[in-house]
């Protein structure tokens, strides 16, 4: 297998940053040294300026023609020069007319005229590698671009501010200022840390343990608002589960009819849910199967049930408990699950005092009426929180990688907690600490591999 092809991140780059498609403007971008001299080459502005007499942030009006003087299309170009740009290298947007054809053509153009294509999240890479912003930052923008809902997009906004940043070199100051008192009595074993020092320096590192340890605790809250969660619909046939759909989805989405059996496969969506993106599966009522299709039809929708982080159990409130509801509530047990009974607009048959010998609360609601639906949203809310409210002041960690680090660094905190209380020799509450900053520095990319970058990287769109 030929090795793999080293980047050279001195070369000007350049790449279509707007998704390809038909629209009304469309962005090629370039950055390094000679973004400027590049796009001189393809650019006449009417008022026969060029690029590389352009002022920092400024903006012209032109064409970009080919080697032949024939326009290409009719653009706006702006310029953003280092260090004070994205990359804190030279920047040049070329905006042009949305459609695949002007991109094109005019990348093609930057292509031929000495720039190199970028990688996958390459413009965000030379952030990083240049020092505008952290890893965690840079892992931020890929984070943002993704975000399903309005809570997942404030976290990743937060944190390319540098919220978690933050947090994290405040820890990481606490335990180097721990360090040096331990590493100095490594260099001058005579002068033994007293019981007073000690006592000190368990009370520091206690005390950056337990902030790592509150960012930590936001970890769950935050890969739900980021990942979402898996939900399923599931009870008897004609309880109402389709109903329940297209009432949370407030739109007709799934067939609805009096006939029991109707729904005959799974039909998913992605809801928003108070901020809480919630990917929720409708399935086929749970019967003991007639034929083929409803056989395939209920084997789709057990193992749904077995896949979901959460669990929406529909009792029929118009009729008694059936074998099907005692079948589902036993084959439930102990799994996250919301009991709801549906048909509240109609006559009430349903055994209420049993449901409730299984479970701690009921929803009630009219599916067909949209009725007490936001009673449900909030059940759903409080489920997946566990009843924990999350402040505004809180940081959120959603990052898979994040979440890793500082459990290892919790962990590295814990064992020298341990040393220090033993009274063993400086050297091992001083590796153990070594370890713990070598976990915050992979989240910051104090340290780094490019094979780290690159994993990360490639996860980016080319244009970013």
């Amino acid at each position: 297998m030929p090795g793999k092809v080293k980047i050279d991140f001195k070369d000007t780059i350049a790449a279509i940053s707007t998704a390809q498609g038909q629209a009304g403007i469309g962005i090629v971008r370039l950055s390094g040294d000679h973004a400027l001299e590049i796009a001189g080459r393809i650019f006449q502005g009417k008022d026969g300026s060029a690029p590389q007499q352009m002022e920092s942030y400024s903006l012209r009006y032109g064409w970009v023609k080919n080697k032949a003087g024939a326009v290409v299309d009719e653009v706006l170009l702006s310029v953003m020069r280092a260090p004070r740009s994205y990359t804190k290298e030279d920047i040049v947007e070329i905006n042009c007319h949305g459609g695949i054809i002007p991109l094109r053509k005019i990348l093609d153009l930057v292509l031929e005229n000495g720039a190199r294509m970028a990688e996958p999240g390459e413009f965000t890479r030379r952030a990083f590698l240049n020092g505008r912003i952290d890893l965690a930052q840079a892992e931020a923008v890929s984070d943002i671009i993704s975000a399903k809902t309005d809570s997942a997009l404030k976290i990743s906004l937060e944190q390319l501010k540098g919220a978690l940043s933050q947090k994290i070199r405040k820890i990481r100051r606490g335990l180097l200022d721990v360090l040096a008192v331990l590493e100095a009595n490594i260099d001058f074993p005579d002068e033994e840390i007293g019981a007073l020092d000690r006592a000190a320096l368990n009370k520091k590192l206690d005390k950056s343990r337990r902030e790592l340890r509150d960012i930590l605790d936001s970890s769950r809250t935050g890969r739900v608002l980021r990942e979402g969660i898996h939900v399923v619909i599931c009870g008897r046939p004609n309880a109402g589960k389709s109903s329940l759909l297209n009432a949370l989805l407030k739109q007709e989405r799934s067939i609805v009819t009096p006939i029991a059996g109707t729904t005959r496969d799974t039909i998913e969506e992605i809801i928003d849910i108070q901020g809480i993106p919630v990917r929720i599966v409708d399935t086929a009522g749970i019967i003991e199967p007639r034929d083929l299709i409803e056989k395939k039809a209920v084997e789709r929708a057990k193992k749904q049930i077995k896949l979901a982080d959460l669990v929406i159990l529909v009792f029929d409130g118009s009729r008694k408990l059936g074998s099907e509801d005692a079948a589902l509530m036993r084959n439930l047990a102990g799994r996250p699950l919301i009991a709801l009974i549906n048909k509240i607009d109609l006559k009430q048959r349903i055994e209420k005092e049993k449901l409730k010998k299984h479970f701690h609360s009921l929803v009630e609601i009219s599916a067909k009426n949209a009725k007490n639906v936001r009673l449900l949203e909030d059940a759903l809310v409080h489920a997946v929180y566990n009843g924990r409210v999350t402040t505004p002041e809180s940081v959120l960690v959603s990052n898979a990688r994040h979440i890793e680090k500082l459990k290892h660094a919790e962990k590295f905190i814990a064992d020298s907690l341990v040393s220090l209380d033993n009274s063993l020799s400086s050297e091992f509450v001083a590796e153990a600490l070594k370890e713990a900053l070598g976990c915050l520095d992979d989240i910051l990319g104090k340290k780094f591999s490019e094979d780290l970058l690159d994993k990360i990287f490639s996860e980016f769109c080319i244009g970013k």
